[in-house]
């Protein structure tokens, strides 16, 4: 995977500023194809490609980091894990699937709030590195990604592809929801929820 295009994707596709070159590349890949190493699988009957949905307020427990392309998934996990040993911890539920929400991105890398919901903020607020805030909320476009993280460069590919086709604007930032655990699940056989809040 070329992880610079992974990062250059994205951020065309929130700052829609995407040129020509990207106008020629494919839409969502088609249901009856197989799916190519690297690419995503095939979408499922039912999945969303575009679909407007309004992302409620949630309480949110979250981790901030920073990484490169190369130790995206990694990084997140490690991300993950630690949410996860702090909700053990202090005997804590999340309130639906984690998330990440990306608030920068660059050729090099991105900055990230790995994220789990909560039904309410803690009696007691962490200290240190994790911390407690709202998600992001309103209106949002919802992408399905199928497959593993690596083949996300022809899904953000194709949502540069839709938000252009649909003279569509971004905010400056996007939303990850994992279907799958990304900590337990089979890496190769990830479900995402991918939302990008649009103006």
């Amino acid at each position: 995977m070329s992880c610079t295009r992974l990062a250059a994707s994205i951020f065309v596709a929130l700052a829609f500023a995407a040129g020509p070159a990207a106008a020629q590349t494919a839409s969502p890949p088609a249901q009856s194809q197989p799916a190519m190493p690297g690419s995503p699988a095939p979408l499922q009957p039912g999945d969303a490609f575009g679909e407007p949905v309004t992302l409620p307020p949630r309480t949110i427990l979250y981790l901030k980091g920073h990484t490169n392309w190369d130790a995206a998934f990694e990084t997140l996990v490690d991300a993950f894990k630690s949410l996860n040993e702090y909700l053990d911890k202090q005997g804590l539920k999340p309130n639906g699937p984690a998330m990440t929400i990306y608030t920068q991105t660059d050729d090099t890398g991105f900055q990230f709030e790995a994220a789990v919901p909560l039904a309410a903020a803690p009696a007691n607020p962490p200290k240190g590195d994790i911390a407690v805030g709202q998600a992001p909320s309103g209106k949002a476009l919802k992408f399905v990604h199928r497959g593993s993280y690596d083949a996300m460069d022809s899904t953000y590919e194709a949502i540069t592809n839709y938000l252009e086709d649909k003279g569509l604007e971004a905010k400056d930032l996007f939303i990850e929801e994992y279907a799958t655990d990304p900590v337990k699940s089979d890496p190769d056989k990830l479900v995402i929820n991918v939302f990008v809040p649009v103006k």
